[in-house]
Order: structure tokens, then sequence, then C-alpha cells
């Protein structure tokens, strides 16, 4: 299937799904540069930095999707006809996501329509803000000796309800990192303290590697009132584990607590 265009050129409908990674434009890959330096459409997220919107060319169109916490200025469904209709019309879609399309970025369901018109499409992984985000606080996800796997869940599922994965994740060893679970921080920290986890270390990242980040430490049981002391608010990601303990704010935590153990 091919589409003319008012210039008379003949361009073929296509659409590029790009990782924009955590927020720090320069933690996008060269690949996903590429893609954009030949883009004729960019429908990009909230998200998404929009310095990376200076890589597509001067006369590409640029289309603001919205999706992000408290805000779906599109929906799904439109956002996905808006895809295919840019690409008939248009010819190259780079469809821009904030972190990986593939981690609750809901990529496949814009793969898969892009499928059902026959219009090739291509993913471009980008850094999840899940691994990248911790990683650049110096919070390695696994550990030898902490941790030897790790748990990406999901805070408020499509129903506004706490992930069921999580009364899962508590049980285990694992660095769970919670993602969009923010505004029922208090409720996911009392899930971990059910589990006998009180005193487990704990983080909070609020917009991580970008100029406005903030970030919290503690342990479950005061993790939720750090987070509301320091105004932490969407969007953040919450780590819980061991390897937390690794972050330079922890140590002061851990010296408190052994003076504690030792009255």
């Amino acid at each position: 299937m091919i589409i003319t265009t008012t210039k008379n050129t003949v361009k073929e409908p296509r659409i590029t799904l790009v990782g924009a990674g955590p927020g720090d434009a320069e933690l996008i890959t060269i690949k996903g540069i590429k893609a954009l330096q030949a883009a004729d459409v960019v429908l990009y997220d909230a998200l998404v930095n929009e310095e990376l919107l200076e890589f597509a060319p001067e006369g590409a169109t640029k289309v603001y999707v919205g999706k992000r916490s408290g805000d779906h200025s599109f929906s799904q469904e439109n956002i996905n006809k808006l895809m295919i209709d840019y690409a008939l019309n248009y010819g190259h879609v780079v469809r821009l996501k904030g972190g990986d399309p593939f981690v609750f970025g809901r990529g496949y369901e814009e793969l898969d329509h892009a499928a059902d018109y026959s219009i090739p499409a291509e993913v471009i992984p980008g850094i999840s803000s899940s691994i990248g985000v911790p990683g650049l606080q110096g919070i390695p996800v696994t550990h030898r000796g902490l941790s030897e796997s790790f748990w990406v869940v999901t805070g408020t599922t499509s129903e506004g309800k706490v992930s069921a994965d999580l009364y899962e994740a508590a049980k285990t060893k694992a660095t769970v990192v919670v993602l969009m679970g923010i505004h029922k921080l208090a409720e996911i920290a009392e899930i971990f303290r059910n589990k006998g986890k009180h005193r487990l270390p704990a983080a909070v990242i609020q917009s991580g590697s970008t100029a406005n980040e903030k970030v919290v430490v503690g342990i479950v049981d005061t993790i939720a009132e750090l987070a509301e002391e320091n105004n932490i608010s969407s969007p953040a990601l919450i780590v819980f584990g061991d390897v937390v303990s690794l972050h330079p704010k922890f140590q002061p935590i851990r010296e408190f607590y052994d003076i504690v153990a030792q009255e």
C-alpha cells in the first residue's frame, strides 16, 4: 500500500514505536534518534521530553497525545486511530513513548492495530524507568547476596485497584519496582508490612533522570510519610528491597536502627 502526498512524492505508510527512555533526552537510543530524523509525523506522550522533537524534520507534524496519571487527553482508541490515519496520509509515523513501549506502554496494542491495516511497524526499545531510574540513583535491581531477581508491577490496575501481583511480590526476596503507584503508596506499603517487612528498605523517585527529580529513602514503615512530607507526586516509581540499602541516604537509617537494636 502506498500513498501520494500533496508534493507528488510517493510515500509508503509505516509506523515506528520508539522508546524515549525515562526522561533525560540523552537517554534515547541512536536508533530512536534516526527514526525521529526520518519521521513525517511524531505522536508523543506526556512523559516524553519535548527536546526530542527537535530531532524530527522541521516540516514534520508533531502531535501531543497525553497519556499520564490524571491526563488522558486521548484515549488509546483515539491514539490508535490517529496513528493509522497519519500513516495512510503522511507516510512515516513515529509513535514516541516514554520509557520502553512494551513496559506498561501498551505498545503491543499499537503494533497489533497497525497489523490490522497491514501497515509495516517496527519497535525500537527504550530504557525503562523501572531499571534505569533506580540505576541512576545507584540502586541496582539485582545485586549479589541481596537480590537474585526483580519484579516490575503496576501499582494501579485499569480498574483503579492495587495490582494483585503486589501481594505475591511482597512474599519474595526479590526487588519490587512499582510503577504508577504513588497515589496508593500507603496501601502498597501496608501489603509489605503485613508480610512482616516493616524494616525493608524502600525508596521513591519522582521524575527520575530529569531536572525535577526527587528522591526519598526509608523503610516500609516510613516511606509513605516521607513521600508526603517531601511532596512527592506523579510521575514517580517505588522500589522495595534490600538493594535500596546501597543508596547513600540509607546509611543513617541503618545506623539509627542499629542503635535502637542495641538499647
